[in-house]
């Protein structure tokens, strides 16, 4: 792998703006847990290791089970996920899937039910972030520390 350059060093007012974002995110009324979910599965699909491996020590910090993060990628076949947990996966997955159809309206339309305007929100905007952390991993080989 060669070695490309550092984001932060090369485009630090970008890297601030990125992190500003990430702080918006944090600040959300999304249960700590539930932004790692989402941050999991968009990296584990994008196939960004650095975000992966980061997101999967932070649920553990957060006391996540191994169980529950290893199934992350099969969710759909482990019933051991909240109906809004699955909601949010699936929000994941077709929001960083974007090119396939974006988010569907019968999706928007279950997420508005079931968490509201404010709340769905705020979990596009945490699956739009994570996914341009990601970009920034993949684009720049970043590897787990």
């Amino acid at each position: 792998m060669e070695k490309r350059f550092k984001m932060i060093e090369v485009q630090p007012d970008a890297y601030r703006a990125m992190r500003e974002l990430s702080k918006y995110v944090a600040a959300t009324g999304i249960a700590p847990l539930h932004l790692e979910m989402i941050k999991i599965r968009a990296s584990q699909i994008n196939g960004c290791a650095y975000c992966l491996n980061m997101h999967a020590k932070d649920a553990r910090k957060l006391g996540e089970s191994e169980q529950r993060i290893y199934l992350l990628s099969t969710w759909r076949d482990a019933p051991i996920y909240t109906e809004a947990e699955r909601l949010m996966l699936e929000m994941t997955e077709e929001i960083t899937l974007i090119h396939r159809q974006g988010l569907s309206s019968e999706l928007y339309q279950r997420a508005i039910a079931l968490l509201g305007e404010e709340k769905t929100a705020q979990v596009i905007m945490t699956i739009v972030t994570i996914n341009a952390w990601n970009r920034i991993g993949v684009s720049l080989q970043m590897v787990p520390e």
